[in-house]
């Protein structure tokens, strides 16, 4: 089935009619504070603010006035989208009922159910929902550190990353190598890497035919693996050499100031670098007490709600949850359940049965689009995949031009989903 906007907007788990709750006269609003703008965090507060029909005060916290989404960002390093098309502003969030605030919460005291941001205001909260997505773990890959980041650019958080990384693919002289260094389980989006190291090798071919790219992998397996592998054979003969833990994968240092990784005390001089590092949930949530040791922050399946407080709701790529991947479509998906939930509790509105879905689209290259996604539910112990699917190897170009047509939709959907 082939997804349109139309059909993205309208297949959510419940609709604003069906789950509008009357307001309750008398009696000051209930609080929501949602810190976090992007896919889990923009979903949750428009859903709440727009199928409470005011019952329920709406509080976005988004440092950032414009979100870069991270989804599709690779379309852009590979040249199939401009930057501006991966832009999305809080325009209709705000005319819908949600007060957004653009600024950087510091603090939260679960006692007191106050956030503070870091302009010195107070937030208040009788629901908290925190969808931050990731931080990065320091010293997770030797040599390299946030301040390396201009050097050897992680573009996992998009923006300006993502900018600086594909200006440096393209001053790469002729011949030269590119090396990615890739991250260890679990990560935000797992076939993200590949698809990156797929777009990198379109632009490379077009322009600098001679160049190598290496991909040192801790991972002995990785998400899509036999796709990839067959699409780099097809379209980039020679070009990619996945090193993975049995070649040293698992053994890696970068030396940012020479421009070198070292491979399993084998030192190589490369002309740009992506190091992607290991992750954990966004500080926030750590600082909000609800991540475990580790660092990302458990909830029940059936709601999103943090195990260590009733009243804190992690979305996205910060909970640990069960089965869901990390990616911005888990992240919706899962903030649709806890917009329910929340209004159930907060305005009396009827509370169905969690469902979550997920599909990962990459392109490979023009016109080869693959997926893999699944359906799923809570079970007690976690959020448990009920049905999958995967594209398959060897497909004719007809269905890689279609699946690949089929994630256009899907994104001009889902970003209308999220934002308004």
């Amino acid at each position: 089935m082939t997804l349109s906007r139309r059909h993205f907007i309208g297949s959510g788990i419940a609709t604003g009619a069906l789950l509008a709750a009357p307001m309750v006269w008398g009696q000051a609003k209930p609080r929501v504070v949602v810190i976090g703008g992007g896919a889990g965090g923009a979903t949750a507060a428009r859903y709440i603010a727009k199928d409470s029909d005011g019952a329920i005060d709406v509080t976005l916290v988004e440092a950032n006035p414009i979100y870069t989404t991270c989804f599709f960002s690779n379309l852009y390093l590979g040249g199939f989208r401009d930057f501006e098309s991966l832009q999305h502003g809080y325009d209709k969030l705000s005319g819908g009922g949600v007060t957004v605030i653009n600024d950087m919460a510091t603090g939260v005291d679960r006692d007191a159910r106050t956030v503070t941001l870091a302009g010195g205001q107070v937030l208040t909260w009788d629901r908290l929902v925190l969808s931050p997505g990731i931080d990065f773990k320091d010293g997770s890959v030797p040599g390299w550190s946030l301040d390396a980041a201009e050097v050897m650019p992680h573009a996992y958080k998009a923006g300006p990353q993502t900018q600086l990384l594909r200006q440096k693919v393209d001053a790469m002289p002729q011949g030269g190598t590119f090396a990615m260094v890739a991250p260890p389980n679990p990560y935000r989006c797992p076939p993200g890497p590949y698809e990156r190291i797929s777009m990198v090798a379109h632009v490379l071919k077009e322009r600098n035919p001679t160049a190598k790219i290496l991909v040192l992998d801790p991972k002995d397996k990785f998400s899509k693996q036999a796709l990839f592998e067959e699409g780099w054979g097809k379209h980039y003969n020679g070009m990619v050499d996945w090193i993975g833990p049995d070649f040293g994968g698992n053994n890696i240092e970068v030396r940012p100031g020479t421009m070198e990784v070292v491979v399993d005390g084998e030192v190589m001089k490369v002309d740009c670098c992506n190091v992607i590092p290991g992750q954990m949930a966004g500080r926030i949530a750590a600082l909000a007490g609800v991540t475990d040791d580790s660092g990302w922050a458990p909830v029940h399946p059936d709601s999103m709600k943090s195990k260590v407080d009733e009243t804190i709701f992690v979305l996205g790529d910060s909970s640990a949850q069960g089965d869901m991947p990390k990616s911005g479509f888990s992240a919706n998906s899962q903030a649709k359940v806890a917009a329910m939930a929340i209004r159930g509790e907060l305005a009396g509105s009827k509370v169905f049965p969690a469902r979550y879905s997920n599909t990962c689209w990459s392109l490979i290259a023009p016109e080869d689009g693959v997926k893999v996604g699944a359906s799923y539910e809570p079970t007690p112990e976690k959020i448990a995949s009920v049905d999958s699917f995967i594209s398959a190897t060897g497909e004719d170009a007809a269905l890689r031009k279609a699946t690949y047509q089929e994630s256009l939709g899907w994104y001009a959907g889902i970003t209308a989903d999220i934002f308004g």
